[in-house]
């Protein structure tokens, strides 16, 4: 009996479970890939008026360059199930400044985040923010991504992210914390360290993992 053909959706879940194995969002694959970093998003799986938008032979040939990955691993990465990841809320860090995208404690919450594929963790809040541009070089470079935990632990010397209530998000190293203010590091040598009044300090997460 004949194999039945591959789905639209099957090839795109391929995809999304190769950026997954290499720890990148889709738009994180198609810049490592040299395509335009909106090649493999989920707005650009179906055209305007509701067809199916298939990836190219060259995007997908260049995706598996750009990862070392086979054509044979593609293909089980297409098939098997148990190789999905559990999906987690992605946002880029520049749009996280323009507010709409936290509650009041730190949570994901609204509408405009995207969705990457990593593996199952215990904090079921945990989400995924995308770098952009080299102000935080040389620890977090261009499309790295990093896992932030509401629920983790803060502790002197950790990678956070920390929002002030006037709306800045920030990832810092904090240096040291005390009942009236928090002294951040930068990330950056060239930046200059910052030091948040404890009153004005929104909410503050860890950075429990990253891509680079």
């Amino acid at each position: 009996m004949a194999s039945a053909p591959l789905t639209h959706n099957q090839i795109w879940a391929g995809l999304d479970r190769l950026a997954a194995r290499a720890k990148l969002s889709p738009s994180g694959l198609a810049k490592k890939s040299g395509l335009d970093p909106t090649t493999f998003n989920k707005s650009k799986r179906v055209t305007p008026d509701g067809r199916a938008r298939w990836p190219s032979t060259e995007s997908v040939a260049k995706a598996l360059g750009a990862t070392g990955v086979s054509f044979d691993l593609f293909v089980s990465l297409i098939s098997d199930a148990d190789s999905a990841a559990k999906s987690m809320p992605l946002l880029g860090l520049t749009q996280a400044n323009s507010g709409g995208f936290f509650d009041d404690t730190g949570f994901p919450t609204g509408k405009g985040w995207d969705e990457i594929g990593f593996p199952a963790m215990s904090d079921e809040h945990a989400y995924a923010l995308e770098i952009s541009g080299d102000s935080m070089t040389p620890i977090f470079r261009d499309g790295d991504i990093i896992i932030v935990s509401p629920a983790a632990p803060v502790r002197r010397g950790d990678r956070i992210v920390l929002k002030t209530r006037k709306g800045e998000v920030m990832v810092k190293e904090l240096k040291r914390q005390s009942a009236k203010q928090v002294e951040l590091k930068s990330l950056n040598p060239d930046h200059p360290e910052r030091t948040v009044a404890t009153s004005d300090v929104a909410w503050m997460a860890r950075v429990v993992w990253s891509s680079q």
